[in-house]
Order: C-alpha cells, then sequence, then structure tokens
C-alpha cells in the first residue's frame, strides 16, 4: 500500500462546477441538487483501495446519521476502470448496495472532475460550506489500517458539525491518507 496525502486544497475555494451519473440509478448528480443544505460533502473513494475499505462503514454512517440534516454528500470515484477493474460503475453500484450508502455514488470517467478537486488520494474528504467555498479538506479521522486507533469519523463530523451550526471550522487540519487516484495513460 502506497501512501498518498491530500492536496490540502487552498481553504475558502469555490466548489467546482461538475454534473455525474450516479453509478446507482444512473440520474446526473450535481451539487446544484444540495442548494438548499448549508453544507455539502464532496468525497472521493473507490472499491479496491484498502484506505477506503477500512472506513466505509463509518461513510455509510455518516450518511445515515446527517440524513434529514442540512448536509448534501456526494462521493466520486475517479479511478482508471480499465486498470481497475473493481473500481469501474457496476462493482461500484454493488459497494454502494452493499453498504447501503444513502447518498449518491457517482463515477468520472474522464477524470476531469477528479483534475478540478485537485483530489489526490481515496479516501478524500471536501466539504463546503452554503456560499460553497471550502472550509474543511483533510481525514476522516486518525484510523489507518493496521494502526489500531477505532474508526470514527471524528475530524470530518466536527467540520460538518460547525458548518451545520453556523460555527467556524477550525483551521487545524490533517491531511487524508490513503491510495493515490488511479490515473489514466496519457494518449
Amino acid at each position: 500500500m502506497a501512501l498518498t496525502e491530500s492536496t490540502m486544497k487552498e481553504l475558502g475555494s469555490a466548489l467546482p462546477r461538475f454534473a455525474l451519473p450516479d453509478v446507482v440509478s444512473g440520474r446526473m448528480v450535481s451539487p446544484d441538487d444540495y442548494a438548499d443544505r448549508k453544507a455539502l460533502l464532496v468525497m472521493f473513494i473507490c472499491r479496491h483501495c484498502p484506505y477506503v475499505k477500512h472506513v466505509e462503514q463509518e461513510l455509510a454512517r455518516i450518511g445515515r446519521d446527517y440524513a434529514g440534516k442540512s448536509l448534501g454528500i456526494i462521493a466520486i470515484s475517479s479511478n482508471d476502470a480499465a486498470s481497475y477493474p473493481d473500481d469501474a460503475p457496476e462493482s461500484l453500484k454493488q459497494q454502494a448496495l452493499h453498504l447501503g450508502f444513502p447518498f449518491p455514488y457517482c463515477y468520472d470517467e474522464t477524470q476531469d472532475v477528479a483534475r478540478a478537486f485537485d483530489a489526490a488520494c481515496t479516501p478524500d474528504f471536501y466539504l463546503y460550506d452554503e456560499q460553497r467555498r471550502l472550509v474543511y479538506r483533510g481525514q476522516l479521522d486518525d484510523s489507518r489500517p493496521g494502526n489500531g486507533k477505532p474508526v470514527t469519523g471524528r475530524d470530518l463530523r466536527a467540520a460538518i458539525d460547525a458548518v451545520i451550526e453556523g460555527k467556524t471550522v477550525s483551521p487545524q487540519q490533517r491531511p487524508s491518507a490513503g491510495c493515490n487516484i488511479k490515473w489514466k495513460a496519457a494518449r
């Protein structure tokens, strides 16, 4: 497992515009679908990465715990499915259904959305406030495969709670860490 950290995009950055297909429903999903929410969480995840596997149950819990609250969630996989078939849309759909993700799980076939976010790893988290400015980018919590620390979602949950409650998110943020995005070979 090669460890890659998130790029820690500049806080205050604007939410990139995008529309991607949800692997479960087939419908197009965009941030505009959550215009009425105080916060929007965009997560770059995939199926094959051991770092994502380590936290995927917590991601589903976050989705359930914040359902009905003023948080929109969009999960995106941008990995090259030709080289990593576990990250192909049908396989992602199986993952979403198995875990009961209560949020859309989109596939970024062109990888343009990952580039627009400066996404570097899976998992990689981006939380935007009501003005759709970046207020959190960083780790879910301190847990990593094999380090013995429990998966709690503490860091991300604290940021989500702050935005929903109209409070300032702490600027003290630690990078997420995981597998690198599996970029397509240059053609």
